[in-house]
């Protein structure tokens, strides 16, 4: 999305200058569009795959935020298609957060899974490989969803809720907040993503998430968000050797702060280009609008599908995207008493 051109000067200004930590209250809008830790092993789950009778091009998604500059910290970088369940290390110790009315730990609505009720702006035939077939679906929002109605949005089928928090090393969504709290109090399971900038340091982006996200009891894993941002101002295209290596930043001190593997969300383009066959023990939420993961992604374990990015519900204007759990209902009970917070 672009900013106005009194945002753009303003951006200049402070790129001139230099980046210096400021206060979260001057939010200014993004104008970007739009994870050592001893690793557990996975546990695998049976949920038959199956193809996707039809295949059509993807599109990638857009997305973004921008908050005050934070100062830059060095980088010290370090250097069968099946379902899957993880284990997770120790819990982290939680905290409550407060909204404007109450206090509240993200409570999940006590195993009731509301059913798929979304319609799409721009409907796909995925033949036998339907989404509609898969029993627990979700969203992920950001500010471009504006103000939502998260009990409305709950019953149309949103099951659980990936939220916009942060992208770079100093942009914050501006409704991050209002978003993680109504989801908490509507008891949808919810979690925090993180778009990934390639001209900032990965350390600096792990703090600055970090900073912005709260643990919580009950908060689903957190999300790295990597993706060519063909909009961004950032022309980098690292090579993957690199690219790999600063995730393995992010994703790590992420990990060691919350206590959860990373979910690792990307687009065919990119993980084209970076990640077949890599951080085989991460989670993946596949975006694949077109066709099935196992089409776009051959031989990639999944966790989530965004299936989505045209998605029509009561509680929310405009578009959203629309996101299914690889797995039964039983599946998804225990892929969150292992995984969430």
């Amino acid at each position: 999305m672009r900013s106005t051109g009194i945002i753009s000067t303003l951006f200049a200004g402070l790129l001139a200058a230099g980046c210096t930590s400021s206060s979260l209250s001057d939010l200014q809008p993004s104008s970007e569009t739009t994870a050592s830790v001893a690793r557990p092993r996975m546990a695998l789950s049976s949920v038959d795959e199956v193809l996707a009778t039809e295949v059509q091009p993807s599109a990638g998604r857009q997305r973004s935020d921008r908050s005050p500059p934070l100062a830059d910290i060095a980088e010290d970088d370090e250097p069968d298609v099946t379902p899957i369940a993880l284990v997770s290390p120790k819990k982290p110790a939680f905290k409550s957060i407060k909204t404007e009315e109450a206090v509240v730990k993200s409570p999940l609505d006590g195993g009731t899974i509301h059913r798929r009720r979304f319609r799409d702006a721009k409907p796909i035939n995925f033949g036998s490989a339907s989404p509609k077939k898969l029993a627990v679906h979700g969203v992920d929002v950001s500010r471009w969803q504006g103000d939502i109605d998260w009990q409305r949005l709950k019953t149309q089928g949103a099951n659980f809720a990936y939220i916009k928090s942060t992208d770079g090393g100093d942009h914050l969504d501006p409704m991050f907040r209002k978003n993680w709290n109504g989801a908490a109090k509507a008891g949808i399971a919810r979690g925090a993503y993180h778009f990934f900038y390639w001209c900032r340091a990965a350390s600096s982006q792990a703090d600055w998430f970090i900073r912005n996200v709260p643990k919580v009891e009950g908060a689903l894993p957190p999300v790295i968000d990597v993706e060519w941002n063909h909009q961004s101002s950032c022309k980098k295209r690292p090579s993957p050797a690199t690219v790999r290596e600063k995730m393995q930043v992010f994703m790590d001190r992420l990990e060691a702060h919350y206590g959860q593997r990373p979910v690792i969300y990307t687009a065919p383009d990119f993980y084209e280009d970076n990640l077949k066959g890599a951080f085989k023990d991460y989670p993946f939420w596949l975006r694949s609008v077109a066709a099935h993961p196992i089409k776009r992604y051959p031989n990639r374990k999944w966790v989530f599908w965004q299936y989505s990015g045209s998605g029509l519900s009561q509680g929310v204007n405009g578009h959203i995207d629309l996101n299914a759990f690889h797995g039964s209902e039983s599946e998804w009970r225990t892929w969150l008493g292992r995984n969430a917070g």
